[in-house]
């Protein structure tokens, strides 16, 4: 749901939650956002909420990656994650549209993925081919554990960054 900055700031704070949740399921982050209010401007919000979220530890991290719908995996996509289905469909737009057989490398890139690092793959899945998106979990497949950790949380934040200006009427 848009709403103005000034919105956001005027919500009740479990109002507030739910709002900041629908862009990152870390709750020390959902808590630290709403604490920190009111924001100043639309980039005042944006730079808190990047601070803050770099500034959390792995388990947070972890677990907001563990709110996302797999990528690739539709039907996740469709059952479990009611609340960002929309926007998680719009994002994976792309991948509808691919091949059988890519979809499938996807799928079971995933559960490899999965299996080596404990988390779902994630990625900023705005504009990429399912093909592209293939590629890079193929090669992020190599990292090191701790690396690929930081690298899963600055794709996190282009996700919030992406859906907090959409849930703020659109990007700047």
């Amino acid at each position: 749901a848009r709403m103005t900055l000034e919105a956001l700031n005027a919500l009740p704070a479990g109002e507030a939650r739910a709002a900041l949740a629908r862009c990152c399921g870390a709750s020390a982050w959902i808590e630290r956002m709403v604490a920190r209010r009111p924001f100043l401007n639309v980039n005042h919000l944006l730079g808190i909420a990047s601070a803050l979220w770099m500034g959390l530890g792995p388990d947070d991290w972890r677990e907001a990656f563990a709110h996302h719908p797999r990528i690739g995996d539709l039907e996740s996509l469709r059952h479990r994650f009611v609340s960002t289905a929309d926007l998680a469909s719009r994002e994976q737009a792309s991948v509808a549209a691919a091949s059988q057989v890519v979809l499938e490398a996807l799928a079971e890139g995933n559960r490899a993925y999965e299996e080596r690092f404990g988390y779902i793959f994630i990625v900023f899945a705005s504009g990429r081919t399912a093909g592209e998106m293939l590629a890079l979990l193929k090669r992020r497949l190599g990292n090191d554990p701790e690396i690929e950790l930081t690298i899963a949380a600055k794709e996190q934040w282009k996700i919030m960054r992406l859906r907090l200006d959409k849930m703020l009427g659109g990007p700047r």
